[in-house]
């Protein structure tokens, strides 16, 4: 029997407020706060714009949460996942069974991943990823017959996943001061943030680079070599702010995990499949991982799905050594994601994406942010590929920061939901990641709302006597 689909029941935006507060608890979300104010509804979407339940338009300048890299609205993927759904909506990679697009997958993955990738592990989402890092990580070692290897080394303000694994190998302390993290064998080191770390110091961003790598070699040493499986790190840690590295920083990093024989892990989820104008960000900085995390941008955010890609080093020993991993999800390979990022690895094919934003996007929105960088309340400005961060001050020629208390990136936020524009604030750290498929006109519609946004912050925090 064929059951008929019934239509969406209109609302009013308080309408879905009072239901979402009803009913649905948010992730990283004070729930009563939300709820006193109500959540904001986003009813539809189109190429980088969204628009709300009372039809305001909003330019997404966060790619969703860094993820919808293709842009709204792509036929080539919706009508990937209709013909999926209906040939064979699911079936798992347990049992010794694998499905069409599952393989097919994995074939492109090894196309256009580093040449020393030629596995992938399926999951549902980056945390899920990189819970199977630890997990494949401490059992390569194990297999090698060193199981005392079962340290993995991260850094202060990465992220790495929310899952207890993934909350630990990232460094937020907020999420470690909940539920009794970080997990044990898991340290960190600090983060390679010339502006909070170096320049106060006098230290060129060179200079820079090669001294928070040996906080790398420093950790080695201190927890002992022989204990040491591996060090994971984002390309640029994203929602850590998008904290670019000095270009000194990646080489040495390499350099030092070859000297000691350890795992070297990069996190890809947010940096993947075109972000920083490559199509991994370890190829961006030089880097010659032998795991890679992967999610978002796999499939443009339209179907959850995530995954390791595995390195000939520690898949050859998995499949020569034998024996049962005893790791997966249900999830693991599901058809219709896979299907889905067929068809988007495609259309970023097609549609030279991974160029676009090498060759025209990157480069533009850099000269631009250069531009913003003269406005009196921002101290510095990043960007690497399509993404971008501007430091917010008190004092420009100093750098002296805001107190934090004032949350004044939380205002400039505030500005800019108000003005039509999606920014996401991380402390006084203004950040954008649009999706790959802007134009030029665009990010110049894009920096007009961010500069008139700074405007607003500027006048609100004079106003209020914090200047």
């Amino acid at each position: 029997m064929n059951a008929v689909l019934a239509p969406r029941r209109e609302r009013t935006t308080a309408e879905w407020q009072a239901a979402d507060a009803a009913h649905f608890l948010h992730p990283f979300t004070d729930f009563q706060s939300l709820a006193q104010k109500g959540a904001r509804i986003i009813t539809r979407a189109d190429n980088i714009y969204l628009w709300d339940s009372d039809g305001h338009k909003i330019l997404d300048a966060m790619s969703g949460l860094w993820c919808v890299n293709v842009g709204y609205g792509q036929p080539a993927l919706v009508d990937a996942a209709t013909r999926q759904l209906k040939e064979l909506p699911f079936y798992n990679a347990f049992f010794q069974t694998a499905t069409p697009p599952a393989i097919e997958l994995a074939e492109l993955l090894s196309e256009v991943t580093p040449p020393q990738f030629n596995h992938v592990f399926f999951s549902g989402s980056g945390s899920e990823g990189n819970d199977t890092v630890v997990r494949m990580v401490r059992r390569y070692w194990d297999l090698l017959g060193r199981p005392e290897r079962q340290v993995i080394i991260s850094r202060r303000n990465a992220y790495h996943g929310s899952t207890m694994a993934g909350a630990s190998l990232g460094g937020m302390s907020a999420m470690h001061a909940q539920g009794g993290l970080p997990i044990p064998g898991i340290v960190h080191i600090e983060q390679p943030h010339w502006f909070e770390l170096g320049r106060p110091q006098g230290l060129s961003r060179d200079e820079f680079g090669r001294v928070a790598a040996g906080w790398l070699e420093q950790k080695i040493l201190e927890v002992g070599p022989e204990k040491v499986a591996a060090f994971i790190g984002e390309p640029v840690q994203g929602a850590g702010g998008v904290i670019v590295p000095p270009e000194t920083y990646w080489p040495e990093i390499q350099r030092i995990c070859d000297r000691y024989g350890i795992l070297l892990v990069s996190d890809e989820v947010i940096c993947g499949f075109g972000r920083t104008g490559h199509w991994f960000g370890c190829e961006r900085f030089g880097t010659r991982p032998d795991l890679m995390t992967f999610a978002k941008g796999v499939t443009s955010g339209y179907i959850p799905l995530g995954g390791v890609m595995v390195g000939d080093r520690v898949a050859d020993v998995l499949i020569r050594q034998g024996g049962e991993f005893t790791h997966g999800y249900t999830y693991s390979g599901h058809p219709v994601a896979c299907a889905v990022a067929v068809a988007n690895i495609r259309l970023i094919r097609e549609l030279k994406l991974v160029e676009h934003v090498h060759d025209d996007v990157g480069p533009y929105l850099a000269g631009v942010f250069e531009a913003l960088a003269e406005h009196p309340l921002v101290g510095e400005a990043q960007t690497c590929g399509l993404m971008g961060a501007l430091q917010l001050v008190k004092d420009k020629a100093s750098g002296t920061p805001f107190p934090a208390e004032l949350e004044v990136g939380m205002v400039c936020r505030g500005h800019c939901f108000a003005n039509g524009l999606i920014m996401r604030a991380v402390g006084d750290r203004m950040i954008i990641a649009p999706p790959l498929v802007i134009t030029r006109a665009q990010i110049d519609e894009m920096a007009a709302l961010i500069r008139r946004c700074l405007d607003l912050t500027l006048a609100d925090v004079r106003g209020r006597g914090w200047l």
